[in-house]
């Protein structure tokens, strides 16, 4: 027995603190669909194991379009009703929050702790701006720190308050909640009945519109995830995402709480409602309605279409609609879809982009797709199963990660400026690098995804904004529409064209592609041999002392080179007066074409320091040169025009001379005699190179060709 009073009265306050065991927390929501914002709140709730209950489910909303009026009557009206059984039970604490734009970021012993702090038997959630009464402003009591104005979004109260509040005053399903709430705190009567206070400083309640800057994602330790308002060095437990910048911001924090992503085990929520697929039969297999864009000439189209053939997914189960609005394409278009397996149509006939893409919608529907899978044609997909793991990561809308090579450009963004074009989000730079991978709510993709059949049906997305261009007047409208757009970067799919330059005014375009698009342009023009230059177990053949032979490039490269000079047609005639050189003088002529006439210098210089220098520096180590050339040209031999070169030195280090034809069967004779070693190289298979040294050492030829014509490449390399 305590005889201290003042011990006693210490005690005796710690009861009064001391949380009592029976008080529990309801959390109720009003709620008329299922929305992607909705699960998402669902979610967090489950995580934490909150006691939630939705109120209107399945009915009709009668309060108004709030997003772009004040109303929201209807809500207060439901849950007047609906919480009217409580209304006498004292040991009841509830929070009210909305659905469709909020994340809960702790538990309920976290809220019920952090409400005791507040001494209130009343707490609303609080915003810097007045609304939607701004001449309510200067009512409201005066903070030193903090937002100063209520919102309505959340607010957590004991039972009998929470019901009082409801039901102080008679309002329609249209007037506005959130004004109705706010003439409450300004009664100073009810304020005081019931120490009514606002979450000033982001206790429990953090709304972001207009604080959106205010709040990271942080992580204990680098593993559970939390938001921190980096303002008031406060850990908000209810985030609520109102108005329409504050939407993108709790997308891109509801990445990453309650339990989504962190730096330890990367995305843990991913795979919660996965399809399997595996083990189906083609039957098995959701249809799917493919949507192929071409809306602009881009390289590398064929390789595009029977890139297309090459996914892993039964073709029985795919419709596709080709849509060309450019006329550069057409017979390759036309050529494909002739000799595929898969049911193919072609649609020529839209005036615009947002034409075909509103038509293939309105397919997708009348067709009750299962799928809507739209892709366009500078999209490279090298996973063969992108179409399989895009439906079994089960999303409203997503889109597999691209960017363009080498390049930060991608196919999505992390976040909108304030105009609604691209922003770059605090974790672009790492999601696009594969830093963090998961799955990532965005407010914009584009170039390829796949929607559900039940998306398209429900909401008929539209592409045709006169002040936007497609794909951002669709994801204008899903975000509207509260549908959320997901890109992965969980595996690798592939990555984007640099069509945004591409030249069409050359005989073959593609080859011209080697510095905007390596990968691709290397995949059809480098030799499907070249890698063994590089490998040291291999060594490069030297028919004569230090003349290195080896495959460089492609077979259609050679033919299309020469193609492309013939198309040009101005050959030199091997006359020793030259006016493209800069004395006018050549002393030892050929009868050729310069790659600067033809507009290829450039390509071809990328050329020798991507692909011949990794070889001389294997074969003449030591010399490390700088790919500078100033004379590379095509050479033309023929019986009765140019059938041989004398022997010279060439103005070079060293040399490359390709063979662009085929010995034997368009040519015969012809090669390269070294002079001081008699050695000759002849024969020379298409697409491969002779490399020797140009001065001092290899004086050497041009053997007579003897039928037909002859075509070389050849570049004398630091002169």
């Amino acid at each position: 027995m305590f005889r201290n009073p003042l011990l006693l009265l210490l005690f005796g306050f710690q009861l009064v603190l001391a949380k009592d065991p029976h008080r529990r927390l309801l959390l109720v929501t009003v709620a008329t669909e299922e929305t992607d914002g909705y699960r998402r709140f669902s979610q967090s709730a489950a995580h934490f194991g909150y006691d939630v209950k939705v109120i209107g489910m399945g009915t009709e909303w009668r309060g108004g379009d709030i997003a772009k009026y004040p109303g929201g009557g209807y809500k207060i009206n439901l849950l007047a009703q609906a919480l009217a059984p409580y209304k006498d039970d004292d040991q009841l604490v509830i929070m009210f929050t909305d659905s469709y734009d909020v994340v809960l970021a702790g538990s309920p012993d976290e809220i019920l702790t952090k409400f005791d702090e507040f001494q209130s038997k009343l707490v609303v959630s609080a915003e810097g701006f007045c609304w939607p009464d701004r001449s309510l402003a200067n009512q409201y009591p005066k903070v030193t720190l903090g937002k100063r104005y209520l919102c309505s979004g959340g607010y957590i109260g004991d039972a009998p308050v929470i019901y009082e509040a409801l039901t102080s005053s008679k309002l329609g399903d249209l007037d506005d909640d959130q004004l109705f709430f706010t003439n409450l705190y300004l009664d100073k009567n009810f304020r005081a009945k019931h120490n009514m206070r606002l979450d000033h400083r982001s206790h429990i309640f953090q709304n972001l519109h207009g604080a959106e800057d205010d709040v990271e994602v942080k992580f204990d330790g680098g593993s559970k995830a939390y938001v921190e308002n980096i303002v008031y060095s406060t850990r908000p437990l209810v985030l609520h995402g109102n108005a329409p910048k504050g939407k993108l911001k709790i997308n891109q924090l509801g990445n990453y709480v309650p339990n989504h992503w962190n730096a330890e085990s990367g995305c843990l929520t991913c795979d919660d409602d996965r399809i399997d697929l595996n083990g189906k039969s083609d039957s098995e297999h959701p249809e799917v309605f493919v949507a192929i864009f071409v809306t602009k000439p881009v390289p590398f189209l064929k390789q595009f279409l029977n890139r297309f053939d090459t996914l892993n997914y039964p073709k029985s189960r795919l419709k596709v609609h080709v849509y060309s609005l450019t006329n550069y394409h057409e017979k390759d278009i036309k050529t494909w879809a002739d000799g595929n397996e898969v049911d193919v149509t072609i649609f020529s006939e839209q005036n615009t982009e947002a034409d075909a893409r509103n038509h293939a919608i309105n397919h997708c529907i009348e067709s009750s797709c299962a799928y809507y899978f739209s892709v366009d044609a500078d999209v490279v997909l090298t996973n063969l199963n992108a179409l399989r793991e895009l439906i079994e990561q089960n999303r409203s809308v997503l889109a597999p990660a691209l960017t363009k090579y080498d390049k930060l450009w991608s196919n999505f963004w992390g976040a909108l400026s304030d105009d609604g074009f691209y922003a770059r989000s605090d974790d672009y730079i790492s999601i696009v690098k594969g830093e963090r991978k998961g799955l990532w709510n965005v407010p914009y993709i584009a170039h390829v995804y796949l929607m559900k059949g039940s998306v398209v049906r429900r909401h008929a997305p539209r592409f045709d904004d006169a002040n936007l261009d497609s794909d951002m007047a669709l994801c204008q409208f899903l975000r509207n529409k509260g549908v959320f757009m997901f890109v992965t970067n969980r595996v690798a799919f592939g990555r984007l064209l640099d069509a945004d330059n591409y030249e069409t005014h050359h005989l073959h375009n593609d080859m011209y592609e080697v510095i905007r698009n390596p990968p691709d342009w290397e995949a059809v023009y480098v030799h499907p041999n070249y890698s063994e230059n590089l490998d040291k177990n291999i060594d490069v053949a030297q028919p004569c002392p230090d003349v290195y032979y080896y495959p460089l490039v492609s077979k259609q490269f050679a033919r299309e080179l020469v193609e492309e000079m013939e198309h040009f047609g101005e050959w030199s005639g091997g006359k020793h007066q030259d006016a493209r050189l800069s004395g006018g003088y050549e002393n030892v002529p050929t009868d050729d074409i310069h790659m600067n006439q033809i507009g290829y210098e450039e390509n071809w210089l990328h050329i020798i320091k991507t692909y011949v220098l990794p070889v001389q520096e294997r074969v003449f180590p030591g010399y490390y040169s700088g790919a500078k050339s100033i004379m590379n040209f095509v050479v033309k031999y023929h019986p009765t025009r140019q059938d041989r070169l004398r022997p010279h030195h060439d103005s070079s280090t060293f040399t490359i001379n390709v063979a662009l034809n085929e010995h034997g069967k368009e040519y015969e004779g012809g090669g390269c005699r070294f002079v001081r070693y008699n050695c000759s190289v002849t024969g020379m298979d298409i697409g491969w190179t002779v490399m020797h040294p140009g001065r001092l050492t290899h004086w050497h030829e041009g053997l007579r060709t003897v039928n037909g014509t002859r075509y070389i490449m050849v570049s004398f390399i630091d002169p």
